[in-house]
């Protein structure tokens, strides 16, 4: 093979690729078959199923069971507003956010003590094994899931508080920023830092995806004079959603 030359599984892949994007081969379509492709490409069954392989790691095609291999229907990503805007006072970030795009948002949580990882004590600053709240949410756009997330607050920080608990009590259901208010600590800055990475078996199971989907995971984490007081990671399917940040110029 030349140097620069692509492999024969990703030039059949590549004009596959192309037919599914230019309408050529539409959503629902099934596939050619492993045979079809061998005999149109000339290329070996190694090939022809790699070639497949690849079109179902970037999401355009789904196995259906006993039928075959089908084109996807294209999703067009929506975006996932996030600004420095801090909404008014019973209003999360993400309640605001669907009021202003004018859909109908909802969400379910479930809060568990435990031990932090880590991982998670790093970006909390405080040692492995230290207890913290973990809260899991799955929200949903018209019914549909479209985000999941995982906080930990440190103990040390709200334990014995009214907002112990993110989603009970008087401030269930407010933001991080109005929540620590209320036990007289404030958030003063924000940090987040987005990737990407293949999403876990049991993310795309809630979120509707298939296995070798892409997900963009957006870690973020609140300070208050330097100190952390709560840590997240949102998680969301790339080919659903963009993350639209909206900064201002002082």
């Amino acid at each position: 093979m030349a140097f620069g030359e692509q492999p024969a599984y990703l030039r059949v892949a590549s004009d596959l690729r192309e037919k599914i994007v230019n309408g050529a081969l539409p959503p629902h379509t099934r596939l050619p078959s492993q045979a079809r492709i061998r005999q149109e490409y000339g290329v070996s069954d190694t090939v022809a199923l790699e070639a497949r392989k690849v079109l179902m790691a970037e999401g355009l095609v789904e196995g259906r069971s006993g039928s075959g291999t089908y084109v996807r229907e294209r999703p067009v990503p929506r975006r996932i507003a996030r600004s420095g805007y801090r909404p008014p006072v019973g209003s999360s970030p993400f309640r605001q956010e669907q009021a202003e795009a004018g859909v109908r948002g909802t969400w379910e949580s479930r809060s568990e003590q435990g031990e932090a990882s880590q991982e998670i004590a790093a970006r909390l600053g405080i040692e492995p094994g230290d207890r913290v709240m973990r809260t899991r949410y799955v929200f949903r756009e018209a019914g549909d899931p479209m985000m999941l997330s995982t906080s930990w607050e440190p103990l040390a920080v709200t334990g014995r508080t009214p907002v112990m608990l993110p989603e009970e009590g008087p401030l269930g259901g407010c933001g991080v920023v109005e929540r620590m208010a209320a036990i007289d600590i404030v958030v003063d800055n924000v940090l987040e830092e987005v990737g990407a990475r293949p999403g876990l078996a049991d993310e795309l199971i809630t979120l509707g995806g298939v296995p070798g989907h892409v997900v963009m995971v957006l870690e973020r984490t609140y300070y208050a004079s330097g100190r952390a007081v709560e840590t997240a990671d949102v998680v969301v399917p790339a080919d659903r959603y963009r993350i639209a940040y909206h900064l201002s110029v002082k």
